[in-house]
């Protein structure tokens, strides 16, 4: 007698292989969306506390551009963000050229593949999604 497997017992394998993967991406791909949306939002609230704390130590003054937040001693932030992608997203921020205020935005790279959502964080820490 020989042993080893038939045909159709290795398509049924596979059928319930397939069948789980496709139960369980669905899950995996929200949870990774999820994470780099978290991940805008906290990169953005660290901009936003990098500005503020700038203003405070400038008499209300905020930064002009990314230098005023990166080349202090200490430096108020380590990277400059502008311009780059950080976990499917995009950051980008305006700073008013007369000190008033800023505004920053987190867009994703591709919707509903790195997020859904867009972020935005403007003077004072307001952080708010469309």
């Amino acid at each position: 007698m020989k042993k080893g497997f038939t045909l159709v017992e290795i398509m049924i394998v596979v059928a319930i292989i397939a069948l789980l993967a496709a139960l369980v991406l669905p899950g995996l791909l929200r949870a990774r969306i999820n994470a780099n949306e978290a991940a805008a939002q906290a990169n953005l609230k660290t901009i936003a506390t990098a500005c503020e704390s700038y203003a405070s130590a400038n008499n209300g003054m905020y930064p002009t551009s990314w230098s005023n937040l990166t080349s202090g001693n200490p430096a108020y932030l380590n990277k400059e963000f502008n311009g780059t992608y950080y976990q499917g997203y995009k950051i980008t921020c305006d700073f008013e050229s007369d000190g008033s205020g800023y505004t920053c935005n987190a867009t994703p790279q591709k919707t509903n593949v790195t997020g859904t959502k867009k972020f935005t964080i403007t003077t004072g820490g307001n952080l708010t999604s469309s």
